[in-house]
């Protein structure tokens, strides 16, 4: 970050009113501009009417007694003797009463005529018996050479006065920027005296302003503060300064110190790394100029706000914001700093981490939203149709309340299967339980699974395929645990098949280690690879043309959580856009010693309690059979 200094008031005004004043010159010197061109055109206007009323005299004088053969050659040498005697008459032309052309220059003087610019008619009049005749027209054209040397010359003099009047002010603004360079440059020389040790050292401040005499003074009491400071005991103060730093320093979160005018005297370790510079790039500069990942400068708002509030608030509500670098997102607490006399003497930033947080805030934002939403449409589905069965089931034939009962159970199948995940998802995230495992045919599971859900797949016309190895062994897992993983996959199996797709399913054993893969095939559109590494992460979907069926976005992060935390296994997805997916698992063959013990202690436990019984609440989970329902009860200790 460079540092930049600000320009004063003064200078502020000064541009101010150079900008003002240019603008002002220039808005003047248009408006005289276009006002002295209008005149000009406007004389130049009544010049040509005078000319050719003057010239419709004369050649009205010139022909009217003779021959009509004569006419030609007589305004012909009038005209010529006119345009060679006068540079601004571009042509001139003569017409008879019925508009036919007698004579025009046009012919012999073409460039001329060509520079026309304005062309003027009068009529040719006669009298004869006390009443008047036209017997013709003339018509001049100008081509306002005098009007264009008048408007040059006055641009040319506006020019000028622009020119003087915005080298004054610019002298103006090098004068005041010399004078303010001065006073710094004294400052400077102030601040080199400090730095060789030289307390009390003082700036005599004559001829200077009051917003820098002010500067001086303060800098004249600092150097004198210095040098008492320096007459105590120096030890004793480093020493203290030195344990200062070090517990600063030892702060987990970060810590920044900035003196009463805003520049960076301390930074710990932790600050360095949140704000993600070194500690010579910051120190000694102002902290408004540093700038966050949007190439923001994220301090500045809020240390003006934090300067304009008394010092009494803000040392008992201090001021709290967050900053985002580099994806992190850094909540800042501003807090006044003073002396041990009560004097002000900077403020302290204080850096904390609260990325873990914000997330987490927005991931329970988004799943309370997202399950609400869920859970609102089918109990809505429901209640229509239960209220239409009630008011008005006697109207309705067999097959009609066959359809509405069957609307109703698909709506209490997705609901309950909505409940279980969020059951499930709170039980498997714990930390502190334990599933109970036995050895187990991992195929007749599979196929008990597949059956379970094969009249979903019949109203839809897909085609169920068991592709599993011969002499699978048995493995130690929690029977309802892999059983819901299974479900799950089969369930979004058929959501994104096609009607009439295919679903293969197989078991085999893995190619590499000692595990059992359980893959899940379909024919849907498939999943983009850039979101195939996000899949089974919590909430996440992927909702586009393609993808919009519903969901509370938990299914598979339980499959994974199943099957990687409580299991020990893999999960894996296989995927290409209009192509369909393959989801899978990987269940290892043989437990850990780990897992070995941990089971041992389930199986003791689970003796010791049925020694000595603990009170259960039954609770019922419905799953579509092919017959229509089946009920389960699941014991769960209260």
């Amino acid at each position: 970050m460079n540092s930049k200094i600000s320009l004063t008031t003064q200078n502020r005004l000064i541009l101010l009113g150079l900008v003002l004043s240019t603008l002002l010159i220039i808005l003047i010197a248009i408006f005289a501009s276009i006002n002295i061109q209008n005149k000009l055109n406007e004389g130049y206007q009544n010049f040509g009417k005078i000319i050719s009323k003057t010239l419709a005299v004369e050649s009205t004088d010139l022909i009217k007694d003779i021959p009509e053969f004569e006419k030609y050659d007589k305004l012909k040498y009038h005209s010529q003797s006119i345009l060679n005697s006068n540079d601004d008459i571009a042509f001139i032309e003569f017409t008879d009463n019925r508009g036919n052309v007698i004579y025009s220059s046009k012919e012999d003087y073409q460039n001329q005529a060509q520079s026309s610019k304005i062309a003027v008619s009068s009529p040719m009049m006669v009298r004869k018996q006390g009443k008047s005749y036209s017997i013709g027209s003339v018509m001049v054209g100008l081509s306002g050479n005098i009007i264009n040397q008048i408007s040059s010359t006055t641009r040319a003099s506006l020019l000028f006065v622009f020119v003087v009047a915005w080298a004054v002010f610019a002298l103006v603004i090098l004068l005041n920027t010399y004078l303010i360079t001065r006073e710094l440059r004294i400052l400077h020389h102030g601040v080199r005296k400090i730095s060789t040790g030289e307390f009390g050292y003082k700036i005599q401040g004559k001829g200077v302003s009051t917003e820098v005499r002010e500067l001086f003074d303060a800098f004249n009491d600092m150097s004198t503060r210095l040098h008492l400071y320096e007459e105590q005991n120096v030890e004793q103060l480093t020493l203290e300064k030195n344990k200062m730093e070090a517990v600063l320093m030892s702060i987990a979160n970060g810590v920044v110190v900035c003196d009463n005018f805003d520049s960076v005297v301390l930074i710990n370790n932790q600050a360095q790394k949140l704000l993600e510079v070194k500690e010579n790039e910051i120190l000694k500069t102002k902290i408004q100029l540093y700038c966050d990942s949007n190439g923001e400068l994220c301090f500045k708002e809020k240390i003006e706000q934090f300067k304009d509030t008394p010092l009494d608030i803000m040392e008992t509500k201090p001021l709290d914001f967050n900053i985002e670098v580099d994806k992190r997102v850094i909540k800042a607490v501003i807090s006044p700093m003073f002396s041990r006399n009560k004097d002000y003497v900077g403020y302290i930033i204080v850096l904390i981490d609260v990325t873990k947080e914000t997330e987490m805030d927005k991931i329970r934002g988004h799943f309370i939203s997202n399950v609400s939403h869920e859970l609102r449409t089918p109990v809505t589905v429901l209640r229509s149709y239960i209220d239409t069965l009630f008011n008005f089931g006697n109207e309705f034939d067999f097959s009609t309340q066959k359809e509405f009962i069957g609307v109703m159970n698909k709506e209490i199948i997705r609901l309950n299967r909505m409940v279980n995940d969020i059951l499930d998802f709170s039980r498997l995230e714990s930390s502190n339980i334990k599933l109970e495992k036995k050895n187990c045919n991992i195929v007749m599971l599979i196929e008990n699974c597949v059956n379970s859900v094969q009249v979903l797949g019949q109203e839809r016309n897909l085609t169920f395929s068991i592709m599993k190895e011969p002499d699978l062994p048995d493995i130690m897992l929690n029977e309802g645990s892999i059983e819901r993983a299974v479900k799950n996959l089969l369930s979004n199996a058929i959501k994104y098949s096609p009607d009439g797709g295919r679903i293969k399913i197989r078991a085999e054993r893995a190619r590499m280690g000692e595990y059992v893969e359980i893959s899940i095939e379909d024919q849907g559109s498939g999943i983009s690879e850039e979101y195939q590494n996000r899949i089974f992460d919590r909430f996440f979907r992927v909702e586009n043309d393609t993808h919009t069926i519903k969901g509370t976005g938990l299914g598979l992060h339980l499959v994974k959580i199943s099957i990687e935390k409580h299991h020990n296994g893999q999960v894996f997805v296989q995927s290409k856009l209009n192509e369909g997916s393959t989801f899978g698992f990987r269940l290892p063959i043989h437990l850990s010693k780990e897992e070995q013990e941990e089971q041992n202690n389930l199986l003791k436990n689970a003796e010791e309690d049925y020694e000595h019984p603990i009170i259960t609440q039954e609770i019922s989970s419905t799953e579509q059979q092919e017959d229509g329902w089946e009920i389960s009860l699941e014991k769960r200790e209260i």
